[in-house]
């Protein structure tokens, strides 16, 4: 919880040091590069694959992700998020465990799959 807290405390700290640039882009119905960068760290945050410790950089609307991953469709996920936080382009750097491309691997290779049901 306290992580939390420095974390929306520092997006705060920065969106206020942009506070002009902020405005402009709004107006232009763009956003800034700390606004898209913000917004990716938020969604990121509440997300399962915020547990991957990913990093991601935003300049000139090119959001560019780095990490490792041991879940081959949290690579997808970061690409899309980065996208519908208002990224123009999006450069993913992020690295598949060998573990995880063994397991796409066997799940090609016609074995029957096991089906996961979630009850509430």
């Amino acid at each position: 919880m306290k992580r939390l807290l420095v974390f929306l405390s520092l997006v705060a700290l920065s969106a206020a040091s942009f506070a002009g640039t902020l405005t402009k882009s709004h107006s232009q119905g763009k956003f800034s590069d700390a606004e898209i960068e913000a917004t990716i760290k938020a969604k990121l945050s509440k997300s399962k694959i915020g547990k991957d410790n990913f990093q991601v950089h935003v300049k000139n609307g090119i959001a560019t992700w780095t990490g490792t991953t041991t879940v081959m469709q949290h690579k997808g996920a970061a690409t899309r998020m980065a996208k519908t936080a208002g990224a123009t382009q999006v450069v993913n750097n992020i690295k598949i465990s060998d573990d995880a491309k063994a397991n796409a691997v066997e799940n090609l290779t016609g074995k029957p799959r096991r089906a996961q049901v979630k009850t509430d």
